[in-house]
């Protein structure tokens, strides 16, 4: 089945990083165009160029997710360079290790504003373009840290990957009738940079334990399922929730 994404517009955020980079990748592969958008402006251009060094359409985006107005210049980039938004992939994300004592109310608000306010933000932004697009598909990044409790830290990333659950299943609901899909990723460990700072520590050891595959994702992985989330080929699913996890969630 061809995965209408020829010709389609995306955006993704956190491109710079590891997730976000496969995933822009992945879609361009697909022949859409895409807008890199992270907050790190080198490393959204670094991987642009790769992109259209092998004949692809990309560019990159200085986007903080948290911000309007940062929101607004990306979209109209989007809009100007290549003629509107039909894909956006929530990709931009925070951690923190604290636990529910050791979280600081700063802390605290900016992962809010970064996991779960640039959610909402890349939505209020991008919808109404869809909507004149005639329709769109919308791929939430959340995590498996939003429905289980992990090992009792990271509370702040813990409760906005949550949210984002919430956010993605209210908002499938209300926009289903201009025809845009909306659906979150909830990926287990991953090879990223986040993840490396764990390596050889009792935590790395601890999420291989729960992981029934007994290893981590690759980045290409969790990029593969959100580009068919993005696609046609997903075309009669919306609010779904898809676990990449190697299976800690089934036991």
């Amino acid at each position: 089945m061809d995965t209408g994404l020829a010709g389609k517009v995306a955006i993704v955020t956190g491109a710079g990083g590891a997730i976000g980079a496969a995933t822009a990748r992945a879609l361009a592969a697909e022949g859409a165009a895409v807008i890199l958008g992270d907050v790190d402006l080198a490393g959204a251009e670094r991987e642009a160029s790769a992109i259209t060094a092998k004949g692809g359409r990309a560019l990159a985006s200085q986007l903080d997710v948290s911000s309007e107005e940062s929101w607004a210049a990306t979209v109209q980039r989007a809009v100007t360079e290549f003629g509107g938004v039909h894909v956006l992939v929530n990709n931009a994300g925070l951690n923190s290790v604290a636990d529910a004592v050791d979280e600081t109310l700063e802390g605290f608000q900016k992962i809010i504003a970064v996991n779960e306010i640039g959610v909402w933000l890349g939505m209020k932004y991008c919808i109404p373009q869809m909507r004149e697009a005639g329709g769109g598909s919308i791929v939430n990044i959340a995590s498996i840290c939003g429905v289980v409790a992990g090992f009792g830290r990271a509370i702040a990333y813990h409760a906005t990957k949550g949210s984002v659950r919430g956010i993605t299943r209210n908002s499938a609901l209300r926009f289903a009738p201009d025809k845009i899909r909306i659906n979150s990723v909830h990926p287990g460990p991953v090879n990223t940079a986040m993840q490396a700072k764990d390596r050889g520590t009792p935590i790395e050891q601890r999420n291989l334990d729960a992981t029934m595959l007994h290893r981590f994702a690759e980045p290409e992985e969790i990029a593969d399922v959100i580009t068919f989330l993005a696609s046609e080929r997903a075309s009669f699913m919306t609010g779904a929730e898809v676990f990449v996890d190697g299976g800690w969630t089934a036991q």
